[in-house]
């Protein structure tokens, strides 16, 4: 079969579409036809080995895995032994994120509990864009964000692949969505039911903070850690504030910790809690760093 390889860790000319030998799946295991795939940052992270401290797991000198590819929708071609809920002909999608990748390839043996059948209306194109970001955005809202019917959610970046998905899922949960992204893409949220769209190239509350640098985790960083706690006294989630004078704007500061972040924001006169969730990141440019910071979600 041909499948697009990498031997070593760098920009994409590493690539090389050849012919490799068509893999035997496991008794847990099922053979999937590929369809389609869709590409992640994680696809490029993993591609150049960045991080420095991932190749512990995907391999020092070269990667493990020679075939990249973290989401996938196709048919089966076999099934494993022990493989109950899955038969061969099935449409299917899912992602083999972190359990082997290998999508990029005609065919990939993923594990039966990492696949879905697929809905009869969405085609394997759209399929196949669904898995990773989608988990990311129902991950964030449902089992960190704790989201329940009735809090007012905000969700930074959300015209990106994570954004869009949240936006969704926050709406069928019963919240009340705030969306923030960039002019071209206001209808584009209002359509998938944010009930306020706010357009940070526009209003002065998204403008950078008064250090020059972008909003989000690395607006501020304070002097020393002594001026960080006599500041995290005065503001509650250690938050800092922007020099707006016409909103009175916080940002979430980069977690000094393991733990993660909590914080407010107040848009005129509503106030959300957001907390960050990890994703493929949203905007690029204009304040939003990619690949690291797409949503700051949590209930009011």
């Amino acid at each position: 079969m041909k499948a697009m390889v990498y031997t070593k860790y760098g920009p994409s000319d590493v690539l090389e579409l050849t012919v490799v030998e068509k893999p035997i799946p496991r008794d847990d295991e099922v053979l999937l036809k590929v369809h389609a795939a869709s590409v992640n940052p994680a696809d490029w992270h993993l591609l150049r080995g960045k991080p420095y401290i991932a190749r512990l797991q995907l391999g020092l000198r070269k990667p493990k895995e020679r075939v990249l590819g973290c989401d996938v929708a196709g048919h089966l071609e076999a099934v494993g032994n022990n493989v109950t809920m899955l038969q061969p002909a099935d449409e299917v999608f899912g992602s083999p994120f972190m359990h082997g990748f290998g999508a990029f390839a005609e065919f990939v043996c993923v594990s039966e509990d990492l696949l879905a059948p697929k809905p009869a209306t969405l085609s394997f194109e759209q399929a196949a864009a669904v898995p990773l970001a989608a988990s990311t955005a129902l991950q964030g809202l449902r089992d960190h964000g704790r989201i329940e019917p009735g809090p007012k959610v905000l969700i930074i970046g959300a015209s990106g692949g994570v954004g869009t998905f949240a936006v969704q899922i926050a709406k069928s949960f019963g919240a009340e969505v705030s969306g923030v992204c960039s002019t071209r893409n206001v209808e584009m949220v209002r359509s998938l039911g944010a009930d306020h769209v706010i357009d940070y190239t526009q209003e002065e509350d998204f403008t950078p903070c008064h250090r020059g640098s972008r909003i989000g985790p690395p607006c501020h960083r304070p002097a020393s850690r002594r001026s960080s706690r006599r500041r995290d006294r005065r503001v509650a989630g250690s938050v800092p504030e922007a020099t707006s004078t016409r909103h009175r704007t916080r940002c979430l500061s980069r977690p000094r910790s393991r733990h993660r972040a909590t914080g407010a924001i107040q848009h005129g006169q509503r106030q959300h809690r957001f907390a960050p969730v990890g994703g493929d990141g949203a905007e690029h440019g204009h304040g939003f760093r990619p690949g690291a910071w797409s949503g700051y979600l949590r209930r009011a």
